[in-house]
């Protein structure tokens, strides 16, 4: 069976990965599920509208 999470390489500005790197720690969440979580949640809102 196939896994469900595919590996991408993205290029992000260094301050951008300083915050998400604080917000995941208070979130309890490591980095790479920090990342999908919030495009999860960009995508369920921006189909809402």
């Amino acid at each position: 069976m196939k896994p469900l999470k595919n590996k991408v390489s993205i290029t992000l500005d260094e301050d951008i990965i300083k915050q998400i790197k604080e917000l995941a720690e208070n979130d309890d969440r490591s980095f790479s599920q920090y990342i999908n979580m919030v495009l999860k949640n960009h995508i369920n809102d921006t189909l809402q509208k």
